[in-house]
């Protein structure tokens, strides 16, 4: 029987954490491949992308392969990554958007990878293989309005509510600078999130001098704000800047790389992961993809009432179109069987690599703006981003059980 009283902790990082610059630069190179494709006749679907990003003091270096319009420059991409730093907001002697040296050792796609990617497979109504093999997971469950577990949605939270302070320079908020990284734990009761029992938030701060008593009393009004009402309390433990000072921040204090956080990109450690890392990539990797595939799975299952909690599993091969297997853990909350909401999921939904770019229109540029403050709990908008938070299978899921 599963546990109901205890303690989870989850953590999150801002924008302008060092790995998240990394992620932001990566995934600013998709979609100037995806914005740039059209204007010059390529076809979106034949667009790859796999954008790796190294960053520490005012040196970036983005290497990878790519496959697309030939005008896209090294300097459009220098361009590119200039000005999502500028965005985060970094102008600071050891980096600064305007000042970096910036490298761009991208090529072509390998051969060998595209002939598995593009060829047509024998069975599998002539679509595309997957990019690699790999498992993925999708999660949900009914903690938050957003189908995510309480930590790391508050987590997130807190991070996009100082994001949005600081850059519209509320309050105390301006003097702090783009770097910082939250953690809360939270209580369980019944099996449900009631309060917070310890806050950590580190975050830089453009003045050298001020304390962690201060950063405490600039960020505090922002932190409960983001928390629902009640959950801290007067026995909430507070950690703000607990080192003491952090003034250096970003990739001069610390190097960054693309990929790194992929437990702040997902569930905060409530849920698998299946190693892969998401930003960077163009959506025939299926680390990506069926990642968000399987989010928006278990998210309609949750909205449809078919469980309270539910991990989903896609499993591929690279080259082969279909998916290799589809796995269901309602966590014995599950209001029907598993193997009927495994049938279900693959009559609801075609999981090949085409399948999962069609039904979520995957294939435009969406990826800059996944790639802070989580990729899954994220409202969908109008332009087709965050296309996998949308909860329009419940009624073919329903009918399909």
């Amino acid at each position: 029987m599963a546990r109901s009283d205890y303690l989870f902790t989850s953590e999150s990082v801002s924008e302008g954490h060092p790995d998240k610059v990394c992620d932001r630069i990566s995934d600013e190179i998709v979609d100037l491949f995806y914005r740039e494709g059209p204007k010059a006749g390529v076809d979106p679907w034949a667009i790859r992308a796999a954008c790796e990003t190294l960053a520490t003091t005012n040196q970036v270096v983005i290497a990878g392969e790519t496959r697309g319009p030939a005008h896209v420059t090294r300097d459009m991409i220098s361009h590119a990554a200039r000005m999502a730093i500028r965005d985060i907001g970094y102008e600071q002697d050891g980096f600064h958007w305007d000042r970096a040296d910036i490298k761009v050792l991208l090529h072509p796609q390998s051969a060998d990878i595209a002939q598995g990617v593009d060829a047509h497979q024998p069975g599998a109504n002539q679509e595309e293989g997957a990019g690699d093999q790999g498992i993925m997971f999708g999660y949900a469950c009914d903690e938050t309005p957003a189908l995510m577990p309480a930590p790391i949605h508050y987590a997130h939270k807190i991070l996009g509510t100082l994001a949005h302070a600081r850059k519209n320079k509320i309050d105390g908020a301006a003097k702090l600078g783009p770097d910082s990284k939250s953690q809360v734990t939270v209580r369980y009761a019944g099996g449900k999130p009631v309060g917070v029992t310890q806050i950590v938030v580190s975050h830089q701060h453009l003045h050298e001098d001020l304390t962690s008593r201060q950063v405490r009393e600039i960020v505090e009004p922002f932190v409960i704000e983001a928390l629902p009402k009640g959950w801290v309390t007067k026995d909430t433990v507070w950690h703000v800047n607990p080192t003491g000072k952090f003034h250096v921040g970003g990739p001069d204090g610390d190097c960054g790389l693309t990929g790194r956080k992929i437990i702040v990109d997902t569930y905060g450690g409530a849920a698998p992961h299946g190693g892969g890392a998401f930003s960077g990539k163009d959506p025939t990797k299926v680390d990506r993809s069926a990642a968000y595939a399987a989010r928006y799975l278990a998210k309609n299952v949750v909205a449809a009432g078919l469980a309270t909690r539910c991990t989903i599993q896609l499993s591929y091969a690279i080259g082969v179109a279909k998916p290799l297997s589809i796995y269901v853990d309602a966590q014995g909350t599950g209001a029907v069987g598993e193997e009927r909401i495994e049938r279900a999921l693959g009559q609801a939904m075609d999981l090949t690599p085409g399948g999962i770019r069609r039904h979520l229109g995957l294939n435009k540029p969406i990826y800059a703006r996944t790639s802070a403050y989580g990729h899954f709990g994220r409202e969908p908008d109008s332009e087709g981003g965050f296309s996998w938070e949308k909860t329009d299978l419940v009624d073919a899921l329903k009918k399909a059980v």
